[in-house]
């Protein structure tokens, strides 16, 4: 059997290198986002039996050239660029890092908020450049406002407690989620998705990538949104549909967004978002800190060596398990 253990992307902490080493296990990487021959290429060289995904889509082709494979773990928890139903079919696992990221993607969608808010790249930029924008300046306080919460996962649930720290009221949004977890939280529920977007002032998405959730912020959504309305995404760039963001973002329809992850990363050269003056992003880096990278990595790869040991997996760490009980069915 191969001991090799594919990581799509040029690093893993050296927590989780040593996880896998111990365990008899050998990592190989590829650069970030490789795709078409050179990511099949560096697959079938490795013949992993398993692959920690970084960056870059796995789909079929992909399991085609690693016949030895047994099971897919994500450096993190979004699956969107794994085709997970495909895995199953082949009776393959595809493992999540569930939490581990939790306070660096929060911590981070409070950031984007604050730069947003309070103008702090515009106003930095006008420094650097001689301007000394004080006189007439207005900005704007978190504290007292309302942040809605779409999805309420353990992301979400942590930037609703840090939300709180600054004294704003948080709702949330999630048919998917227990009544106790919002209770727990001290977050208020609402069940209609229009209703929240139109009370909240600051909007905060927080779920998974889905046919169903594609393009979930359209142009009808934005609409409902309050005319100084902020909109920040740490989750994943095809919740919004990006041409509608940018023109209410244009035309003043909306106050501000804070833009972490992008329906094509890195974003073309001519989309509309570069000349935005109310738009800040960063690139997909929410998550990617010193302490999440080496919760994430070694959770990453624990769960391979527990599969491949044999050990029992959590089964809520097992992102496509519905779709693997109907294929052994």
């Amino acid at each position: 059997m191969s001991d090799k253990v594919l990581i799509t992307g040029p690093s893993l902490a050296p927590a989780a290198v040593k996880l896998l080493e111990d365990a008899g296990l050998t990592p190989v990487y590829v650069p970030p986002y490789s795709s078409g021959d050179g990511l099949l290429d560096a697959v079938r060289e490795a013949d992993p039996v398993g692959i920690i995904s970084r960056m870059g889509r796995i789909d079929a082709a992909v399991l085609d050239a690693a016949p030895s494979l047994r099971v897919i773990s994500k450096h993190g928890v979004g699956v969107d660029n794994i085709d997970t139903a495909e895995a199953a079919r082949r009776g393959i696992p595809v493992l999540v890092a569930t939490g581990a990221n939790a306070v660096s993607v929060a911590e981070h969608a409070i950031a984007l908020m604050l730069a947003v808010a309070k103008r702090l790249l515009p106003l930095d930029r006008g420094l650097r450049e001689g301007r000394w924008e004080k006189p007439g300046f207005k900005g704007r306080e978190l504290a007292g406002s309302t942040l809605g919460l779409v999805a309420f996962g353990a992301i979400a649930r942590q930037t609703a407690r840090f939300a709180r720290a600054f004294g704003m009221d948080v709702v949330a949004y999630d048919p998917f989620c227990a009544d106790e977890a919002f209770a727990e939280e001290e977050v208020t529920r609402i069940d209609d998705l229009d209703r929240l977007l139109a009370m909240s002032d600051v909007i905060s998405l927080h779920s998974p990538l889905t046919p169903e959730t594609r393009d979930l912020i359209d142009a009808r959504r934005l609409a409902l949104m309050k005319a100084d309305a902020i909109i920040v995404n740490t989750a994943r760039g095809g919740l919004i549909d990006e041409a509608a963001l940018a023109a209410a973002l244009a035309e003043g329809r909306i106050g501000g967004a804070g833009l972490d992850t992008f329906a094509q990363e890195p974003p073309p050269a001519d989309h509309p978002f570069w000349a935005e003056p109310r738009l800040v992003m960063t690139p997909h880096i929410g998550g990617v800190t010193v302490a999440a990278n080496a919760r994430v990595g070694t959770e990453a790869a624990q769960g391979i060596i527990d599969l491949l040991a044999g050990r029992q997996v959590p089964a809520p760490r097992i992102i496509n398990r519905a779709a693997l009980a109907a294929a052994v069915a």
